[in-house]
């Protein structure tokens, strides 16, 4: 199972495996607080502006009497209005997401578009208002229409951008899911770069736009309507305007772009520390969330590739593998002296026929795991199964120090062992070293890394007679003679025989008893 290393980029978002009742209830808290906080800091700029900073006439009984009575009508209406309308249409596009459904492409696309959908129903409202109450003043006390526009305007410019970004933050939980799966649907409405310039515009572009025009509007008042002071008061009130809120959402349409690039950062690590379960939850719909995506199937890759690899060492050897990876493959080899290490069942015929194949199967793969922890431990390299055989090479792809001894202390190993926890098979052991060409053998299209050399037959040969000493383990005196004398000691002379195949003869050790 993969593991997420920075969930959704906040804590208030909670983990990827929170329940499906938890996450409905933290996205619809999260969703009212931030878009109800917004909205009523709209409202608060709105007061202060046409109030206190924008020079207007004052407001007359009418319009003070309009105001009272049209702003917590409007208020209200809009607050059940937005509800219900942001509600229903939320539901219906996530509708699928409070159940275990896996979404169509249809779905997901409606689910990326949910943040867009809230947004505009925040602006549809603020536009209402602003004709609305552009009008009762135009009826009211004309005068005072262009700040009435003016301040509404600049709020909901600032309050649709803020929005948006609250409900693009809230909602990525509900956006991870819909692009997760298998195909990553590309739907991008908005990207990162139009997004920046979108949100600049309306963040600080629209306010300072404001200010401009508070200056226009100055200018052609009569010399006296509007003093230094108050003037000063207007470019002070309107510069913390664009501050302020300009920062507010330049921050956080940087915190929604630097999210995603965080978690890619923080999983790269966790991949670096061989972490190759990692996986980066995918909550952009822009451009970062193909390079969320994208990471995802890199790392999916490097799993695929480190599984061929695991299941190639296996079948070849790790060291042969290590050199194929790095592109050493070459068909031909070199020569060296290495030490080889042979071990073949007893009555291998006998128990084919006298055992059920599944058993047998069972026993020899008991046999071969304690065959190969003896030789991976001593540094050595199964080089090839042959039935109910092993031929282990110590020595070669990699130089062994003292290889000779390490084939040695193997073999007395693996008989203790063997006799021990597979006592159902007996088993001949033989241990030779001499030199040997090591290298891949075959075709440019299907080979194999093998050893061929004297020392190789040697060791089969011994093995056969092995199986009728005691201790079933037979060396070449060569072998005893060239490891250290740590484990030299623990061997003594046998006797001499002429191997098959040789003319000369060949001393052979066994263990000390």
């Amino acid at each position: 199972m993969s593991a997420s290393t920075s969930g959704y980029g906040s804590v208030l978002l909670g983990t990827p495996g929170q329940s499906r009742r938890r996450l409905r209830v933290r996205v619809q808290v999260l969703l009212t607080v931030l878009l109800v906080s917004t909205n009523v800091i709209g409202a608060g700029i709105v007061f202060v502006l046409s109030a206190l900073v924008i020079p207007s006439p004052a407001a007359n009984r009418g319009t003070v009497l309009s105001l009272a009575i049209g702003v917590p009508v409007y208020v209200g209406v809009a607050v059940v209005v937005g509800a219900a309308w942001g509600t229903a249409g939320a539901l219906r596009s996530l509708r699928w997401a409070t159940r275990e459904d896996e979404p169509t492409e249809e779905q997901r696309v409606e689910a990326l578009g949910v943040p867009w959908f809230l947004t505009k129903v925040q602006a549809t409202l603020w536009a209402g208002a602003t004709v609305l109450f552009t009008a009762l003043a135009v009826v009211v006390q004309p005068e005072r229409a262009l700040t009435t526009a003016f301040t509404v305007g600049i709020a909901s410019a600032v309050v649709t951008t803020i929005a948006y970004l609250f409900s693009e933050f809230a909602l990525r939980p509900i956006a991870a899911r819909a692009l997760s799966g298998e195909e990553r649907i590309k739907v991008r409405r908005v990207g990162v770069r139009r997004r920046m310039l979108l949100f600049w515009g309306l963040g600080t572009g629209a306010p300072v736009v404001g200010l401009v025009s508070v200056a226009i509007f100055t200018l052609t008042l009569r010399e006296g309507e509007v003093t230094l002071n108050r003037l000063a008061v207007v470019i002070l009130a309107l510069g913390g305007v664009v501050l302020v809120f300009g920062a507010l959402v330049t921050w956080l349409n940087a915190r929604a772009v630097v999210a995603p690039i965080l978690s890619v950062r923080n999983a790269m690590e966790r991949v670096e520390d061989g972490l190759l379960d990692t996986e980066v939850e995918v909550y952009d719909g822009t451009e970062l969330g193909q390079l969320q995506a994208g990471f995802n199937q890199m790392v999916s890759g490097l799993r695929d590739r480190e599984h061929l690899r695991d299941l190639f060492g296996r079948h070849v050897g790790r060291d042969v593998a290590e050199a194929a990876s790095r592109g050493e493959v070459e068909l031909g080899g070199e020569t060296r002296e290495v030490s080889v290490l042979f071990v073949d069942v007893v009555g291998s015929t006998t128990l084919a026929t006298e055992r059920d194949p599944v058993e047998v199967v069972e026993l020899l793969n008991r046999f071969f795991a304690v065959v190969v922890e003896e030789v991976d431990r001593r540094g050595g390299f199964v080089n090839k199964f042959i039935g109910d055989a092993a031929l282990a090479v110590f020595g070669a792809p990699v130089e062994l120090d003292d290889h000779a001894g390490q084939a040695l202390a193997a073999g007395r190993a693996m008989a203790a062992r063997l006799a021990e926890e597979v006592p159902d098979l007996a088993a001949g052991i033989g241990v030779s070293t001499g030199e040997a060409v090591a290298g891949n053998v075959g075709d440019e299209s299907r080979f194999e890394y093998t050893v061929i050399g004297d020392a190789v037959n040697a060791a089969a040969r011994l093995t056969e007679l092995a199986k009728d000493v005691d201790g079933k383990l037979l060396a070449a005196m060569a072998s005893v003679e060239r490891a250290d004398d740590d484990e030299a000691r623990h061997w003594r002379e046998h006797d001499t025989v002429t191997l098959r195949g040789r003319s000369t003869e060949t001393t052979c050790a066994v263990p000390v008893a």
